[in-house]
């Protein structure tokens, strides 16, 4: 005569048994799962969710044969929002990014108010003219181009490369 088992969890423990918790298809189960929450993190699928916003703007660096150029994506950032320096050997961008937005229906009143700062620590590949530095910011982009030193440009040198 066959007996019914019926496998309870233990106070504490998740509802995997050992086995399914070691199993390669559960662990590729939990990492979709936790890839999927975290993609619709940033929508507002419910209507009246508050959500958390973490900022942290894209950055190009392009190094060219007389300066860097680095480019930064700052969408709904003023200029007065941002700022700028360089050190001796890195560039730093901050700013703060503030968002109000209020919505009215029949039945609600919703407002939602985000702050938040950012920084960027840039290290520069050679020493810039910082003096000669500039920024220029237009539709949600920054760039910042920096004349590399005298002696940067003397230290570049090109090694030709021979074909067998």
């Amino acid at each position: 005569m066959a007996k019914n088992l019926t496998i309870k969890p233990k106070a504490g423990k998740g509802l995997l048994s050992p086995f399914e918790e070691l199993s390669p298809f559960y662990a590729f189960r939990r990492e979709m799962d936790r890839l999927f929450d975290n993609f619709f993190r940033g929508f507002d699928i419910e209507p009246f969710r508050g959500t958390e916003e973490f900022f942290n703007p894209s950055v190009d660096v392009v190094d060219n044969d007389k300066e860097i150029k680095v480019t930064a994506e700052l969408p709904g950032l003023d200029e007065k929002d941002i700022e700028v320096s360089i050190a001796e050997d890195s560039l730093t961008i901050k700013g703060e990014k503030k968002k109000e937005k209020e919505e009215k229906g029949k039945n609600y009143h919703r407002t939602e108010r985000t702050y938040g700062s950012f920084s960027r620590t840039i290290p520069l590949p050679v020493e810039v003219e910082t003096d000669k530095a500039e920024a220029t910011f237009k539709k949600g982009v920054l760039t910042i181009v920096m004349p590399k030193s005298a002696k940067a440009l003397k230290e570049t040198k090109k090694i030709p490369i021979k074909g067998q």
